[in-house]
């Protein structure tokens, strides 16, 4: 069905090309996920079987790439468009239409179908989907993984022999995700649709891979063979390469079926094991003595006052015209957040209702839920771009909806979903000089975190040509260089390789440590498990549990992280806590 003969691509202005000598064959009706780690080609690769690449995206295609016979170099994207359906990492990018039901049905116009074969599709994908109660919504109303749901249902739409998809997942909540993932093995079991999927979060889904294919190099071959070598892989594999197994897992089913051994040596002998590990509130890790480590049995809190940690913000960043001088970091006693009975309402949705919520200094605060749910409306409260409909928002005792976003933005930084809305300059170097002054910082700050966060970004390359993982890098350098006591990110680990996430965690843990605060809304179950110390769920904009972490995620099997699902009942959640269990 696709057929790469010695492709290379190099785009314009580059060091070298950003794929190069691949070839392979994918058959008809099977699912190949495309892994390694952020900038190594994954979408390039995936543009050059929609003809994307290089037809749009500029750049010199070397070699040949086939689609059903159809030769990508002389046929547009348009003259594929009813072979192949393709889903990019920004659904924004893709709607041409303002409501849902529109766009599941542009795809259908296009090609010409029938009134009554678009009908009955479009009611196919809604039911398929779970988007029969948004199919009148405007999509710019819609939440990130609403609108990603929208983007794969417009070309599901349309039957296409070829799905290419680029991080289909990102924005979506575990549940959600399942859905659509049981909808692309459907396809490909039952109508032979051939699926090429790249995707960070692998422990979604490599089990239902037919194939792996592991760049740079292009190496392919099965789930197995690829996860044994490759230099990223879901903690379900981290752990199996721990413990010593062979072959290596790649179900949590699998592995609790291996994992009697290691539970034995976990429980020898038990004295010894602190789940947790050093806290980072702990004088192994830094901060106040008397918060409770992640992972450690959960005791339960007195209302409104749970363990410090981390969180971040800064949408109201640029221009100024001389730098904001530092914020003072608040005293862990006072609340840096604090909500009360907070209601907002967005046209006809009740997007929060009764809203209780407070967060101290140096602590690390995950909002959990389902998409639509109510998270980033939250965030956008408390930056102030959202007004309350009732009840009080207060940011270091500022209600930010009236203050001075000059005066706001020294005490309250957000990244949001979408990390192009805060990158506006030409370059990488430009963009980092303009953080490095708007924050008065040292010349460089802002250039040495993209480099931590996501090495090999070049300082004249453009944002926009930079893939979704280093654009997201760069947003969240901009944001971090001005060193806010209140941190706010918008699913910070989309399009983030295991190793960039580890060095955010690394760098957020650093920040709850000087007594920053910390509050992301992810669907990142593994990310909570590594971070936070508490996670509070949002469901239909109602706060429905606020806990410890440990105690929160491993009460719900859709939030639990997969070494918790091994492991359980045992309290450990990530592959590290087990390592330093392990460890003489």
């Amino acid at each position: 069905m696709i057929r790469f003969e010695n492709v290379s691509v190099t785009y314009e202005d580059a060091a070298g090309p950003t794929l190069r000598g691949v070839d392979l064959t994918v058959p008809e009706g099977e699912l190949v996920l495309l892994v390694g780690p952020s900038g190594v080609g994954k979408s390039t690769l995936l543009g050059a079987v929609s003809g994307l690449v290089p037809h749009f995206t500029g750049g010199t295609l070397r070699g040949r790439v086939t689609v059903d016979g159809r030769d990508t170099r002389t046929h547009h994207p348009r003259e594929l468009a009813d072979l192949v359906g393709t889903v990019g990492q920004d659904p924004l990018a893709h709607f041409v239409t303002d409501t849902v039901e529109d766009e599941l049905a542009y795809g259908m116009e296009s090609l010409g179908l029938a009134p009554a074969v678009m009908r009955r599709r479009v009611e196919e994908t809604l039911d398929l989907l779970g988007l029969a109660d948004l199919r009148d919504r405007p999509i710019a109303t819609l939440s990130g993984g609403q609108q990603q749901r929208v983007a794969i249902g417009s070309v599901l739409t349309t039957h296409p022999k070829v799905l290419v998809l680029d991080e289909p997942t990102s924005a979506l909540d575990p549940s959600a995700a399942e859905d659509v993932l049981a909808v692309l093995q459907r396809l490909v079991h039952d109508l032979g649709t051939t699926v090429l999927l790249a995707e960070h979060r692998l422990e979604r889904v490599v089990q239902y891979a037919d194939r792996v294919l592991l760049l740079p190099d292009a190496v392919l071959g099965t789930p197995e063979e690829i996860m044994a070598v490759s230099p990223v892989h879901p903690p379900v594999v981290a752990l199996g390469r721990l413990a010593g197994w062979d072959p290596l897992p790649l179900t949590v089913r699998d592995a609790r079926r291996r994992s009697e051994e290691l539970r034995k040596r976990l429980a020898d002998p038990p004295e010894a094991r602190d789940p947790a590990g050093p806290s980072p509130h702990t004088p192994g890790g830094g901060g106040t003595p008397a918060s409770p480590g992640r992972g450690s049995a959960p005791e339960p809190a007195p209302q409104g006052a749970h363990a410090p940690r981390p969180s971040r913000t800064g949408l109201f960043r640029r221009r100024r015209t001389r730098p904001a001088p530092p914020a003072p970091v608040p005293d862990a006693a006072t609340p840096l957040v604090d909500v009360d009975r907070l209601a907002v309402r967005r046209g006809r949705v009740d997007a929060l209702r009764r809203i209780d919520l407070q967060v101290r200094a140096g602590e690390a605060v995950a909002l959990m839920g389902r998409n639509g749910a109510g998270k980033s409306t939250l965030l956008s409260t408390l930056v102030g771009m959202i007004a309350p409909t009732s009840g009080t928002v207060r940011v270091s005792g500022l209600a930010p909806h009236t203050t001075d976003p000059r005066t706001l933005i020294r005490q309250v930084g957000l990244v949001p979903q979408e990390p192009r809305d805060l990158l506006y300059a030409e370059t990488v170097a430009e963009e980092c000089e303009a953080a490095d002054r708007d924050a008065g910082a040292e010349p460089g700050t802002c250039r040495a975190l993209v480099t931590e966060l996501v090495p090999g970004v070049t300082d004249a390359t453009h944002p926009r040509d930079l893939s979704e993982g280093q654009r997201l890098a760069l947003a969240l350098a901009v944001v971090l260089t001005a060193r806010p006591p209140l941190v706010l990110l918008d699913e910070p680990t989309r399009g983030l390789d295991y190793a960039a996430k580890a060095r955010l965690v690394a760098r957020l843990r650093a920040l709850a440590a000087d007594g920053h605060a910390i509050v992301l809304a992810t669907h990142d179950v593994e990310l909570a498990a590594e971070l936070v110390d508490r996670v509070v769920i949002i469901a239909g904009g109602e706060l429905v549990a606020d806990g410890p972490t440990a105690e929160v995620v491993v009460s719900s099997p859709a939030f639990a992280p997969q070494v918790s699902k091994i492991l359980a009942p045992a309290p450990w959640l990530t592959v590290e806590q087990v390592e330093g269990a392990l460890r003489p």
